[in-house]
């Protein structure tokens, strides 16, 4: 076998470092230029008399007056930034009786990953690409397994705030989460509110990639539901 010299030795070790950063370089473009996959369907709820149980009281979520999104704080360019990220693209259902508010039951929530987007293109195929891969884990889910703290008693028109505790999924890792609930009924019989939860996306093996401008991003994201 030829010995090599120092001097090839460098080269060839050179290469190889080359050979690395343009493949790096290349995945960075590919999850900055390749196109988001598309929603395979628009989202839409299944009633689920197992989980809620049959009768009246089945309140459906309207996508067209709802949102899911994420909000989550970077330093962009040296200064403070919060990026939020938005969907109309959510489903689920929850029982509710206003005369007997403890037995309220939620079904599990869903929210399109696919459909989600931010103030920026770039981002956004970033998102769908790398950060959530929703081109393999289209769904992020919700499905709880306990309310507490409903009261005895509620009147139209006035709020009121329970915790809805269960398993949330995201890239198909399923970890406890609690979210906090504020519920309104209304005069027309419908119910409005919100839910909110602030969780640790690495504990769901969730990643974000180093990119030119961005010193730094917080270890937490804010999930909410707006209907």
């Amino acid at each position: 076998m030829k010995h090599l010299t120092r001097r090839q030795r460098l080269a060839l070790a050179g290469g190889a470092v080359l050979a690395l950063a343009g493949s790096i370089a290349g995945c960075t473009a590919y999850s900055v230029l390749q196109p988001i996959a598309a929603a395979s369907a628009p989202i839409e709820t299944v009633l689920s008399t197992s989980r809620l149980g049959e009768g009246a009281g089945v309140y459906t979520i309207d996508s067209s007056r709802a949102s899911a999104s994420f909000t989550v704080d970077e330093v962009l360019r040296g200064s403070p930034y919060r990026v939020v990220g938005t969907t109309d693209q959510v489903a689920g259902q929850f029982t509710f009786d206003p005369a007997n508010p403890p037995a309220a039951r939620l079904g599990t929530i869903t929210v399109d990953a696919r459909t989600l987007a931010t103030d920026d293109a770039s981002r956004n195929r970033a998102l769908g690409n790398r950060i959530l891969d929703s081109n393999t884990y289209e769904y992020i889910t919700f499905t709880p397994s306990a309310l507490s703290g409903l009261p005895s008693s509620v009147s139209v028109g006035q709020p009121f705030s329970f915790a809805a505790s269960g398993d949330l999924t995201i890239k198909g890792v399923s970890r406890p989460a609690t979210f906090a609930v504020i519920l309104k009924p209304e005069a027309d019989g419908s119910l409005s509110g919100s839910a909110t939860s602030t969780v640790a996306y690495a504990d769901w093996g969730v990643s974000i990639p180093s990119v030119p401008f961005v010193a730094s991003v917080g270890q937490e994201v804010t999930l909410g539901l707006s209907f």
